[in-house]
């Protein structure tokens, strides 16, 4: 049995006070800081590079799971390596060469993670199941903060799910979007165990909203 983990996404936080935003979110007892880097090429928006990750991490003790949504995520690694990933998320979709991308984040010692978005299928990543530490299934379209949970993409999961179970793997599986009370539930239900929750988590008292999630999970 995966243990649950909650991953606050910091794109919803206070960029001015990173540094106070990262010791709230440690104080609520969640596990990983989910820190999405956008290139404005693979995604339309541009949010942070290494640089900043570099500048956060002797503020934390979070698990830093960096989700790049960005072109030829391989050019990338180690900077991010270098500068205190702990995850690294790359997409299908954003290079031609997977296989290589995640054998290179492996080399960097660091844990490997593949995404898909809601419109490819399982089939995408299939061959890399074995390289992988975490697979990363979207739960909405990827590049914006605050949309809505897209129900169909849980077929997915369950997919992921048996492929594990019949290739005797053992990867985590986490899903981005539209995370909240209630869809942290539909999620979980579907075998998912790693959830990124944004705008909920930032909406209100983070450590409140944080200790929703979590009950939600035991319930």
């Amino acid at each position: 049995m995966k243990s649950y983990k909650i991953a606050p996404s910091i794109l919803s936080a206070d960029y001015a006070n990173f540094e106070s935003e990262l010791k709230k979110l440690e104080a609520t007892g969640a596990e990983y800081a989910h820190i999405d880097i956008m290139d404005g090429h693979f995604v339309p928006n541009i949010s942070f590079g290494a640089g900043v990750v570099a500048s956060m991490r002797p503020h934390s003790r979070l698990v830093f799971d960096c989700h790049l949504m960005v072109s030829n995520p391989e050019h990338h690694i180690e900077d991010f390596a270098r500068a205190g990933a702990d995850i690294i998320s790359i997409h299908a979709e954003a290079t031609p060469h997977i296989h290589g991308a995640l054998q290179k984040i492996r080399a960097a010692g660091v844990k490997a993670s593949v995404v898909i978005n809601p419109g490819t299928p399982v089939e995408a990543v299939k061959i890399v199941l074995n390289l992988v530490d975490q697979v990363l299934v979207m739960t909405v379209n990827p590049g914006f903060g605050g949309q809505a949970f897209l129900p169909e993409t849980m077929d997915k999961v369950r997919e992921l799910v048996v492929l594990r179970e019949v290739n005797q793997l053992d990867f985590d599986i986490e899903v981005d979007g539209g995370i909240d009370d209630e869809t942290i539930r539909i999620a979980k239900e579907a075998g998912a165990n790693v959830f990124v929750a944004g705008s909920y988590v930032f909406k209100g008292d983070v450590a409140h909203q944080v200790q929703t999630l979590k009950e939600a999970l035991h319930d």
